[in-house]
């Protein structure tokens, strides 16, 4: 008698009911698994057969049976150690070794060791997510999983110590409690950290910059002499960013668990992620890939902070691969079995060197490099990407007064204040349009919330004839503005406003 469980899928960051059946004829002994198994699929045979003998029932491989696993849908590859679970409990059914009603209601996730015990697995979020809007009642997962499963309400979740116990739990012998859900109490940005604003001596014109950056969710590139602090400012601008909402903090968990990043002992990402790649990354490590794609650099900083520094040491085609999830807030992965969209609604923060040597800008430090080899090294940057950022910064070296000052500039809880209060300015304008922060805008948004009165057109008019500023620099120009006199408190984007964000475009020599 053929049986059947129900388990799950990832594919991109959703993911999809997968049938687990198996049958069993006479025969000689064999044990096979369809439907398009990888290799860590098929290796689950040998997992199955002894967390099952370990269990105290009668394995597998103790039978003279033919036994057939398929996992349907068999056109979608199946992945990963998660199918232990499943697999073992579809087998015992099939065998008739396991009697239980109503199995059909729920989903089995979870790796077996040979002795039957369940070891954690990643993409337990958006599974329970799916068991719960195709209707299921319960999904049994790996104790180690059940608090991130306990986030979803409305599905009844059972964390597992091991095959026996879930065994027991389906014949009513030794019931198992449901894990408590998951709350998310508290939301504030409160990780505790070595970097804060008022840590930072000087600069004030660099942190005006990322006060603007965080409120309206700006790309900024810093460029300056080794030691100027522009690694400092970037690691201190998570500190200044608003608070995860429930959702930002659900999807970014989502990401995150699907990647296998989570902490099993605190399942919820409470703070906005910041991602700091080397730059020897390749571009599928930057923006997802793989043979089965998954989740980038960039997927990993949704909502959050991507830091590349020492930019132009990155590679070209790796650079090159940002532009279009920066103008879309998406990357889409396509292979030949599937096409995936990832979401990358991030913040880039970019630090590089004037010159090789670094000293280009240094009003003390002799700069020794030669105009062709400073030219080459900025040009390792594209037109194109550098017109995709909205805030161009020099960073000047610190004086010896400032760094030795006692005196400290305003703490970041205090920046973080004005920030989010611009962001709930921009969360009630957009409340309809389905974005949440000023760089998102489109165009018919920028025509509705972007108006400018007569002194404001000229200076765009004077900024587009003598800066050459594409349409695309127009247009971040005017979300800059906006986000300038959110800041302000400002209905109206004021002439001083646009001349604020006009500082913030590179002069021709800086290309």
């Amino acid at each position: 008698m053929p049986s059947k469980v129900f388990s799950a899928a990832t594919l991109g960051l959703h993911s999809l009911p997968i049938e687990v059946e198996v049958d069993m004829s006479p025969g000689l002994h064999s044990f096979n698994i369809v439907g398009l198994p990888d290799t860590a699929v098929n290796e689950s045979k040998e997992r199955v057969s002894f967390a099952v003998k370990n269990s105290g029932a009668s394995p597998p491989h103790h039978t003279n049976r033919r036994i057939i696993v398929n996992l349907a849908p068999a056109d979608l590859k199946k992945e990963g150690p998660a199918y232990d679970l499943p697999i073992a409990v579809a087998y015992l059914l099939a065998s008739q070794q396991l009697v239980s009603s109503d199995i059909e209601n729920k989903v089995f996730l979870g790796e077996l060791s040979l002795e039957g015990k369940l070891r954690p697995v990643s993409g337990i979020l958006p599974a329970a997510l799916m068991a719960k809007e195709k209707g299921f009642k319960q999904i049994f997962v790996p104790k180690a999983n059940a608090a991130e499963a306990a986030l979803i309400n409305e599905i009844e979740v059972f964390g597992l110590d091991s095959l026996e116990q879930l065994i027991l739990h389906l014949e009513e012998k030794e019931k198992i409690e449901p894990q408590p859900k998951t709350e998310i109490f508290f939301l504030e940005n409160n990780e505790e950290t070595d970097f804060d604003f008022a840590f930072v001596k000087g600069q004030e014109h660099a942190k005006r910059a990322l006060e603007i950056a965080a409120a309206g969710h700006h790309n900024i590139l810093m460029a300056g002499p080794p030691g100027a602090g522009k690694t400092l400012l970037a690691k201190t601008l998570p500190t200044i960013l608003p608070a995860l909402s429930f959702d930002e903090a659900l999807e970014i968990t989502k990401i995150f668990s699907i990647a296998g990043r989570l902490n099993t002992q605190n399942p919820v990402i409470f703070n906005r992620p910041f991602r700091s790649p080397h730059h020897t990354a390749s571009a599928a490590a930057l923006v997802g890939g793989g043979n089965h794609p998954k989740p980038g650099e960039i997927t990993l900083a949704h909502r959050g902070v991507l830091f590349l520094d020492e930019l132009p040491e990155f590679r070209r085609d790796v650079l090159e691969a940002l532009r279009q999830p920066l103008e879309e807030g998406v990357i889409t992965v396509s292979r030949a079995s599937a096409s995936l969209d990832f979401p990358a609604q991030f913040m880039l923060v970019a630090a590089m060197n004037p010159c090789p040597c670094g000293f280009a800008t240094d009003p003390v430090k002799q700069c020794f490099c030669s105009p062709a080899q400073i030219s080459r090294y900025r040009r390792r940057i594209s037109g194109p990407l550098l017109d995709r950022i909205d805030l161009h910064l020099e960073i000047p070296p610190i004086k010896y007064d400032k760094l030795t000052s006692e005196k400290t500039g305003e703490e970041s809880k205090e920046v973080r204040q004005r920030v989010e209060k611009a962001r709930q300015i921009q969360g009630q304008r957009f409340k309809n349009e389905n974005i949440r922060t000023n760089s998102e805008m489109k165009l018919p948004q920028l025509k509705k919330y972007c108006q400018v009165d007569s002194a404001g057109q000229e200076i765009l008019k004077t900024a587009v004839n003598n800066l050459h500023l594409s349409a695309r620099a127009y247009h971040r120009m005017l979300k800059l503005g906006r986000t300038i006199a959110d800041l302000a408190g400002s209905e109206r984007i004021l002439a001083s406003h646009l001349a604020e964000a006009l500082q913030y475009r590179p002069r021709e020599d800086n290309l």
